[in-house]
């Protein structure tokens, strides 16, 4: 599977990098108001021109340089599922279960879940660190 990255920008100017499956699966994602910010979580994203790679004449890369980012992209990916798979999922209860933590009424521990990005933008108001994943990184149907 490519991943397809896209240099994207916030309506407050933040500039950050998206890896997608895919074009179709960036707009299916913008659609549904998953692509946020992970500076201010504002879910107004476009898309910033880019050219991650010119070939020019002879300056092609060479295809086991090609080879080799690809597997440190994929060790990358890997790491970052197990990250996440290390955390408790506690759903729709993600907002209110972040903020019991912040307070103290609840354990310090790493958790995932579901938010609206309006709970999301809320809860960085309120000084809790919060960050939208990518649905690739989804480890829920991974064993």
């Amino acid at each position: 599977m490519g991943l397809k990255v896209f240099d994207l920008q916030c309506a407050n100017g933040h500039l950050f990098e998206g890896w997608f499956g895919s074009h179709d699966d960036y707009d299916a994602q913008q659609a549904r108001g998953l692509v946020t910010c992970p500076v201010c979580q504002s879910a107004s994203i476009e898309k910033k021109l880019s050219a991650p790679r010119l070939n020019v004449g002879h300056a092609s890369e060479p295809a086991n340089q090609t080879l080799e980012l690809s597997k440190i992209q994929a060790n990358m990916i890997r790491e970052m599922r197990e990250h996440v798979r290390n955390t408790e999922n506690v759903g729709a209860r993600f907002a209110d279960e972040a903020r019991r933590i912040h307070e103290g009424e609840s354990d310090d521990r790493p958790i995932r879940g579901t938010a609206t990005p309006q709970e999301r933008e809320s809860l960085v108001q309120e000084g809790i660190a919060v960050v939208a994943l990518p649905d690739f990184l989804n480890t829920d149907h991974l064993q």
